[in-house]
């Protein structure tokens, strides 16, 4: 059960909480579920466009599908990988924003 605005949440969501932000707390991830937003990538694509080496690359989306924020779809022997949570999606882009809207302040 998700706490609705001004209820306290219980134990289990905040723990649940945490375990979503530190999950996206690290650059890479975060780096991974960015380009996401913009559509399917395959792990060599994101791994050009990263600037990083493809196991590397699919050690991190392994944390992702595993935590349900991706989700994958074959295409002959190439897999391609999708966000598939809303709730991330805006979480995600909300984080970014507020870096753009911090640093617009601080100008």
């Amino acid at each position: 059960m998700v706490a609705q605005l001004g209820d306290e949440p219980g134990e289990a969501e905040i723990a649940r909480a945490v375990l979503t932000l530190k999950l996206l707390a690290d650059e890479t991830r975060m780096r991974i579920v960015w380009n996401l937003l913009h559509g399917e990538h395959n792990v060599n694509d994101l791994a050009d466009h990263l600037g990083m080496q493809p196991a590397a690359i699919s050690h991190h989306l392994a944390k992702l599908r595993l935590a349900g924020v991706v989700r994958t779809r074959r295409d002959g022997n190439r897999i391609y990988y999708a966000t598939s949570d809303r709730h991330i999606e805006g979480l995600v882009a909300e984080a970014l924003r507020h870096v753009d809207t911090n640093e617009a302040r601080s100008a």
